[in-house]
């Protein structure tokens, strides 16, 4: 009879000794902000939501270890178990990895050791899980992607500069990305021998493994474009920027009983609740027992334009039912036409319907929410990432409601407020009609398609995400796409309006 035998222990190590020179700052780059949180802290929560990795060790550049410690307990990282100082130079830092990895360890036990590094914020759970599961055959695992560029190798004449001197085939080159994988006894292993030569520098730890154990094979696991480290200046804005376009694949769909649970009792109230997405989500909470209030101009005469009315229908909801969990927006207008021929009225509109109105209505619904530890849930339009001819007013409110969501997420997250933006593709609303005229009903998302949606975000832990809802990815399934295809899906020029 065969045994069962138990997988090691997965332990990622965040390799964050470096500094902020390159990139012109007086502080380590990996505590630069991008999208609202120090880079390392992006890192560590990718790291920590991954489901194969057990534990995870940080080496932070010296002098700033009780920044990371203090990190970490805010966002309550509970599986960082160690903050230590990384050494001068990666390969101490590495050195110092093992001797703390090594600590409590049988003699006969072994590890799978993920070194990543946390100026790579972007880190897909694929590239993870790859990697991982890569550890089950061999010893050593390394991260890379084709080079689309031509590499050329040069040398310098004197005064005269650099000379190309052979150009490889492209074909077999690859860009060396992390994490990097192997069993710690390994790793330990190549850094024992290493230590014996002399002249022993490397800048990652494949080829310390490639040198000093030359019969263990390195795997190549696919990288990611998306992948990027964050080392030269323009890295922090593209980084930032793919943050802000990367949308966020559907949560999991719960089953009836498990919604009637989280919605009994639970106050909705859902503004631009008359028709179309908002309608739908109305009667979906209702009908698994939340308490919800569906306002829209055209039923309950509520004008989200008027702070004074939105003011009221929460205090209403809140007075009648002693809470209010989740409030929803999908009000909006889109008027088609050129700017330069827009009368002020429409301008007013758009402005006051479009963007005004949700900076209102998250005023108003703040303290309700703090109560509640509940979420503001806004809509947005796949026209954010680039606005449209002839609907410049509702593409750049759009893009608002995103920075909106970024925004607040982060402001109010020490408050237990989640917030977080939807972004449909082209869905069939009375709005969308009345702006485009009749389409194929099979080139639309339903409005009730796009309601489940909502709710299962509104009853997830996420905040400060855009959450795509389509029909079919243009790259791969939803829950499939890597980081870089959500958001390479994202910036493509699709008519995705509400």
């Amino acid at each position: 009879m065969s045994q069962h035998i138990a997988k090691p222990r997965t332990t990622a190590v965040i390799l964050a000794g470096g500094t902020g020179q390159r990139v012109g700052l007086s502080i380590p780059k990996q505590l630069l902000k991008i999208a609202g949180k120090a880079v390392i802290e992006h890192t560590l929560a990718i790291v920590e939501n991954a489901e194969s990795v057990d534990d995870v060790i940080v080496l932070m550049a010296q002098g700033y270890v009780p920044d990371v410690e203090r990190l970490v307990a805010k966002a309550g990282f509970t599986k960082v178990k160690k903050v230590i100082e990384g050494g001068s130079t990666r390969n101490e830092t590495t050195e110092r990895a093992i001797a703390a990895l090594r600590e409590g360890l049988a003699v006969e036990e072994d590890l799978n050791v993920l070194f990543h590094d946390a100026v790579r914020p972007l880190l897909s759970q694929r590239v993870i899980e790859d990697c991982v599961t890569a550890l089950d055959r061999y010893q050593a695992v390394d991260v890379a992607i084709p080079s689309a560029d031509t590499i050329i190798v040069t040398r310098t004449h004197g005064e005269d500069g650099e000379f190309i001197t052979e150009i490889p085939d492209r074909s077999r080159l690859r860009r060396g990305q992390t994490p990097q994988a192997f069993k710690l006894s390994t790793i330990r292993r190549a850094y024992e021998v290493a230590a014996a030569d002399p002249s022993f520098q490397a800048t990652d730890d494949c080829s310390v493994v490639l040198k000093y154990l030359p019969d263990v094979p390195v795997h190549v696991v696919l990288g990611d474009e998306y992948n990027m480290k964050v080392t030269q200046p323009v890295d922090v804005f593209i980084a930032d920027k793919l943050f802000q376009l990367a949308s966020t694949a559907a949560p999991d769909q719960y089953g009836d009983d498990t919604y009637r649970d989280l919605l009994t009792d639970r106050t909705v109230v859902v503004f631009g609740g008359s028709y179309g997405i908002g309608k739908d989500i109305a009667e979906l909470a209702g009908s698994y027992g939340a308490n919800v209030y569906a306002l829209g101009r055209s039923t309950t005469g509520t004008h989200v334009e008027n702070p004074e009315e939105v003011d009221e229908a929460l205090s209403t909801a809140y007075a009648e039912t002693g809470r209010i969990d989740y409030v929803v927006n999908t009000a909006g207008v889109l008027r088609i036409g050129k700017l330069a021929e827009t009368d002020n009225a429409t301008i007013e509109e758009a402005l006051n319907v479009n963007y005004l109105a949700p900076v209102q209505i998250a005023r108003s619904a703040y303290k309700y929410l703090a109560e509640s530890q509940g979420q503001l849930l806004l809509y947005t339009s796949s026209s954010y990432t680039r606005g449209r001819a002839e609907y410049s007013l509702y593409s750049s409110t759009k893009a608002a409601m995103v920075n909106l969501t970024q925004a607040l997420s982060d402001e109010w997250a020490a408050d237990g407020i989640r917030v977080n933006c939807i972004n449909p593709e082209r869905t069939a609303t009375p709005m969308r009609t009345k702006a485009f005229g009749e389409e194929p009903a099979s080139t639309l998302l339903s409005s009730e398609a796009v309601a489940g949606t909502s709710l299962d975000v509104l009853l997830s832990e996420l905040t400060g995400h855009v959450i795509d809802v389509r029909q079919q990815d243009p790259t791969a399934g939803a829950a499939e796409a890597s980081g870089f295809e959500q958001a390479l899906a994202s910036v493509l020029d699709r008519q995705g309006d509400l």
